[in-house]
């Protein structure tokens, strides 16, 4: 059996839901509109912008910022530090199911249903 998952084998940064739910956005696309993923995970402008701050602070997400027809535009994307960190959390994530998911159980007859 491999060890235990241990809570520091979740990224701390990643962890938090509006953040991972971001990261996992970013992960499937190479860059988003901040407008765009703000209606894709229904949150507030200040709930996006603060944990898109987190997540830059960590090296995660880049945000860069530019004009388009004379409006501001701020895109988000996810760094090569930022994907691998993702990718250890999904391994965190199959460890937890593996273990969850306990061995298999020995062939035999199945038990009669009540």
């Amino acid at each position: 059996m491999k060890h235990p998952v241990r809570p520091d084998d979740f990224d701390a940064v990643i962890h938090e839901r509006v953040r991972l739910a971001i990261v996992a956005a970013l992960a499937a696309r190479p860059q988003m509109g901040f407008t765009e993923l703000k209606a894709a995970l229904g949150v507030t402008d200040g709930n996006l912008s603060a944990h898109a701050r987190a997540l830059e602070e960590a090296g995660y997400v880049a945000v860069s910022k530019t004009f388009h027809e004379r409006r501001p535009h701020t895109a988000l994307s996810l760094t090569r530090s930022g994907r691998a960190a993702f990718q250890r959390y999904l391994q965190a994530l199959r460890r937890v199911v593996e273990q969850g998911a306990g061995p298999d159980p020995e062939p035999g007859p199945s038990p009669a249903p009540r």
